[in-house]
């Protein structure tokens, strides 16, 4: 007999890892490997992430850095080859293809950068809204779908199909799609990739709405870096690991911090490395209040 989603709730919840507690999201050693055309490329390659409920976090990186592969990870339409993940006390790799399909409906909503694939050409605005209402048997469908548009400025898009919207018109309706069954995650893939600037700010400004007006926990995915202008926290990946942190609190500086995972490794910002040459091996010194990183010296790399 397969479990309820609430019944894996409670399972995850009385069997929680030590590391990540409470934390809405949490990866711990993550692993991705795919097989193409008998060559295995290491997507993920033990990744740890910690995101708190109500967040809005940003996640960028490099093409191929493996942040895609991350967001496919944590919307359940991919599963991790090791490792654990957890989404909201649901650990994703326990689940049946069945479980799969509640969780997409219920816990987390998705919105694509393409404008095309977030809203049926046919329906207009209202109707797409309503749509994901629908298919779960919810009630108050009309008064939810106002609801939402209103909250996200685009309410006189409600009577609209797609073609008769802007790009930031159809991200706005997207978002309030995403946000018809109440989940508790939004994952956005580089929701202003096709947007300019301006339009981009107004898409932004739902998302953060979204996010403070209705406790939503929002990541959004880009390779754009000045995405974290727009977020507390940015999250960095590189080679498939988290590799920095970039906190943004009112009225101060943002400050770039280099993530130390759970077994000790550091990637140090290559900009630095190519400034002192450092490649290979670096020598480290512990001093009284910090640890010290320097290139090895040419004696040492020849051992002379």
């Amino acid at each position: 007999m397969e479990q309820t989603l609430s019944e894996l709730e409670n399972q995850a919840s009385q069997e929680k890892a030590a590391f990540g507690g409470d934390a809405h999201i949490v990866c711990d050693n993550l692993v991705r490997i795919y097989k193409t055309e008998g060559v295995e490329v290491v997507a993920l390659q033990g990744l740890d992430l910690l995101i708190d409920k109500g967040e809005l976090v940003a996640i960028v990186g490099a093409s191929g850095s493996g942040k895609s592969t991350l967001l496919n990870v944590l919307s359940g339409l991919d599963v991790p080859t090791a490792g654990l993940a957890r989404v909201a006390g649901i650990d994703l790799l326990a689940m049946t293809a069945r479980d799969r399909l509640r969780y997409r409906r219920d816990v987390v909503g998705f919105i694509w950068q393409q404008t095309a694939r977030n809203l049926l050409p046919y329906l207009t605005a209202r109707e797409n809204v309503e749509l994901p209402l629908r298919l779960a048997g919810k009630r108050g469908r009309a008064q939810r779908s106002r609801s939402l548009l209103d909250l996200l400025g685009v309410d006189y898009c409600a009577d609209r199909k797609p073609a008769e919207m802007s790009g930031g018109e159809q991200q706005r309706v997207a978002i309030a799609v995403a946000l018809a069954n109440s989940p508790q995650l939004i994952l956005a893939d580089e929701p202003t990739g096709e947007l300019d600037s301006e339009t981009s700010g107004l898409v932004f400004e739902a998302l953060r709405t979204a996010n403070k007006e209705l406790g939503v926990t929002v990541v959004i995915v880009t390779h754009d870096s000045l995405v974290s202008e727009q977020v507390g926290r940015t999250i960095g990946i590189r080679d498939g690991r988290t590799s920095s942190e970039t906190l943004r609190r009112d009225g101060e500086h943002a400050q770039e911090y280099a993530v130390l995972d759970r077994v000790g490794r550091l990637q140090l910002p290559r900009d630095f490395t190519n400034a002192l040459n450092m490649e290979r091996r670096v020598r480290l010194e512990l001093e009284s209040d910090h640890i010290g990183v320097w290139p090895s010296s040419p004696k040492e790399e020849t051992g002379e």
